[in-house]
């Protein structure tokens, strides 16, 4: 079986690279070829968006499964279409589980949950490409399949709700500081985090599975947890106290937007909102389907991991003089 990844390794990609390959997936990756690509894996070195070159380059293959991590809008997906609709027996697009309804009508969510995100423009160029793969499914016969991860991470980035545009690092460093940092909401709010590996077994689950052609998927862990949980275990890791101060969420998008922070979108729009996530349809496509990484164990082996590479901790000065503010302007709001 041959598969075609456009990017193949980024935090979601590079676990089902790896994962592919270990099951006799023939797996090659298109990318400019800034990251090693994986062992085993054959590498088309191309910029997608260079649809003239690409055609040239994959002129004479064809695939079983061609899957796009790195389409944002829908445009490229008509592009993906005209690349690929004669040259692949299943086409997977890498959706959001952002997509769905915000807010939402039922904590509960499945892939009948209603797709429509007022808050966030990255959920709603999601729902688009969603919609336009739809049509050629129904017109055309183009064999899509939709996959909606939630917040899955790796060993590279540590989750969490409230970060400036450099990344988490900051939040990990505040902690090692002695610093207090900001939980979105009361932190009750229930959330679900998804270690890449264990998002890997479903979606290559799905890869040449009849049952997927024409439908949508939501691949995430059944555990279920708060936003303090998350801050304490990362904490526990750390083998400091956590010193959390809670911000309602609509007071860090009024304050944080005009700097870029875009917590409207990613707060609002996302991880303000309780979920619970029913696997039930995936884990009928894909028989003994389970995850297996519970948070705090593989928070564990990320922070680990970054405390242990210097590169991967990138400082944000920005955020962290923000989080002074922020929080120096909820204290003396107290003295009222």
């Amino acid at each position: 079986m041959k598969a075609l990844f456009i990017g193949g390794t980024g935090t979601i990609s590079m676990a089902i690279t790896r994962l592919a390959v270990e099951l006799g997936w023939e797996i090659y990756l298109l990318n400019r070829g800034n990251r090693e690509a994986p062992a085993g894996t054959k590498q088309i070195v191309a910029d997608i968006y260079d649809e003239a070159d690409v055609a040239a380059k994959i002129a004479d293959l064809n695939f079983d499964v061609v899957c796009d991590f790195i389409a944002f809008h829908y445009s490229a997906l008509e592009r993906d279409y005209r690349l690929f609709k004669n040259k692949t027996k299943q086409f997977m697009y890498i959706s959001s589980a952002s997509a769905y309804q915000k807010p939402l009508s039922d904590y509960r969510i499945n892939e009948g949950t209603p797709l429509a995100n007022p808050y966030w423009e990255y959920s709603r160029n999601k729902i688009a490409g969603e919609e336009y793969l739809m049509k050629m499914y129904r017109e055309e016969g183009f064999p899509i399949t939709i996959v909606r991860p939630s917040h899955t991470y790796d060993e590279r980035k540590i989750p969490l709700g409230v970060h400036g545009k450099k990344g988490s690092w900051q939040v990990a460093k505040r902690m090692l500081e002695g610093k207090p940092v900001i939980i979105h909401g009361d932190g009750t709010s229930l959330w679900t985090m998804t270690h890449n590996s264990d998002f890997a077994k479903g979606f290559v689950g799905l890869m040449g599975n009849i049952h997927a052609i024409g439908e949508s998927f939501q691949i995430t862990s059944d555990e279920t947890v708060t936003w303090n949980q998350v801050y304490q275990s990362i904490a526990n890791v750390l083998s400091v106290e956590l010193k959390a101060v809670h911000v309602a969420s609509e007071f860090l998008a009024a304050v944080g937007d005009p700097l870029g922070f875009d917590f409207t979108g990613s707060l609002i729009g996302d991880k303000a909102n309780s979920v619970v996530f029913d696997n039930s349809k995936l884990k009928k496509a894909v028989p003994g389907f389970c995850a297996t990484t519970r948070f705090d164990q593989g928070i564990r082996k990320t922070i680990e991991n970054v405390l242990a590479h210097p590169e991967l901790q990138e400082e944000d000065p920005e955020f962290d003089a923000w989080c002074d503010k922020v929080i120096a302007a909820l204290e003396k709001a107290k003295k009222i």
